[in-house]
């Protein structure tokens, strides 16, 4: 069983396309993630008319339409949802969705989520919270733009409403596309872990898959990445998107760094214990010795195999007689000895 859930985010990548959102499931699956994820707005509901685009989002749709209309553009409608749902079932994908606005939320509680995702700018937002909170569900939280007490705030209010912190994931985030790898800051993901109890992931906005297999090998639960069919291609978050065989790639590293984890406990590997005895040393004779010779230092040689005396054992070796004569390069036991 994984470990660590892996989210591919085809959230508005689909540039408001049924038929590309459902190419996005086919990927997704490809790829074998866990969840493949959209978001789920009504933009009368979201935003106003006179709200502004953010500079990446300028940036990378090169439009001068608004906030308000270029979201427009992107909503899914219901019956849309449903396509989606049906899709990824074919393909053997769970289907996931971010809410925006209450509507919303209340729409995708109906369709039978059984994991709730809280985006970056929802996490300030107390009516949504408290919605989220009292579906009692398992909820991940993005933190993107976030100080410490306000992601404590936030969890603060779900388990008032009544979800249990065990089924809280926070994951580190940050909130520019792409992001800058001098801005990631991925060690605040367990300074989250130790400062709030609670399990810990992360939303990666880079343009490579670095960072989120180094979230893994520093314990992330849960990896969220945004993909694309293609990141050249005109929208808002395109460019910060993983294109297909990379998002493969990435899902690829991830399970064997999830593979390489084991446990605290250092041991040797049943892989290598066949090796212990070719690769360390066994106390041998340097030289030919008679019967009845004491053992000094000058007698011994330590050379492979090591299915012999450790060398460790050195000391309680010298000064012992040989009980018969040995050529040199002889392999010592204790029951050569007197």
């Amino acid at each position: 069983m994984n470990q660590v859930l892996i989210i591919a985010e085809a959230g508005v990548n689909h540039n408001g396309s049924l038929d590309t959102a459902k190419k996005l499931i086919e990927v997704a699956a490809a790829s074998k993630v866990d969840y493949v994820k959209f978001q789920t707005f009504k933009t009368s509901k979201l935003v106003t008319k006179a709200a502004v685009k953010a500079d990446y989002q300028q940036a990378n749709t090169k439009t001068d339409d608004s906030q308000f209309e270029m979201l427009q553009k992107l909503e899914l409608s219901e019956q849309d949802h449903y396509a989606l749902i049906e899709h990824c079932k074919v393909h053997n994908v769970k289907f996931l969705s971010t809410a925006f606005d209450l509507d919303s939320l209340d729409f995708l509680n109906k369709l039978g989520m059984d994991l709730f995702k809280i985006p970056s700018g929802e996490i300030t937002n107390l009516p949504y919270l408290k919605a989220i909170g009292r579906l009692k569900k398992k909820v991940i939280v993005s933190t993107g733009m976030c100080f410490m007490e306000e992601i404590e705030d936030a969890i603060g209010v779900l388990v008032k409403e009544g979800t249990p912190k065990e089924d809280i994931t926070v994951l580190h985030c940050n909130t520019e596309y792409p992001t800058p790898y001098e801005d990631v800051n991925i060690l605040a993901m367990n300074a989250i872990s130790r400062k709030l109890g609670v399990s810990v992931g992360y939303s990666d906005h880079t343009q490579g898959i670095e960072v989120p297999i180094a979230a893994v090998a520093l314990g992330a639960t849960v990896i969220e990445k945004h993909f694309t069919l293609d990141h050249q291609m005109e929208g808002p978050d395109h460019l910060a998107s993983l294109e297909p065989d990379d998002l493969k790639n990435m899902v690829s590293c991830i399970r064997n760094i999830e593979k390489s984890l084991g446990s605290e406990e250092k041991k040797p590997s049943n892989s290598e214990v066949k090796n212990i005895a070719i690769a360390r040393k066994s106390i041998h004779l340097s030289k030919n010795l008679d019967a009845g010779h004491i053992l000094t230092q000058d007698d011994l040689v330590m050379k492979r195999p090591g299915d012999g005396i450790s060398p460790m054992r050195m000391d309680d070796i010298i000064g012992k007689k040989l009980q018969n004569t040995f050529p040199e390069d002889y392999k010592l036991d204790f029951n050569d000895l007197v």
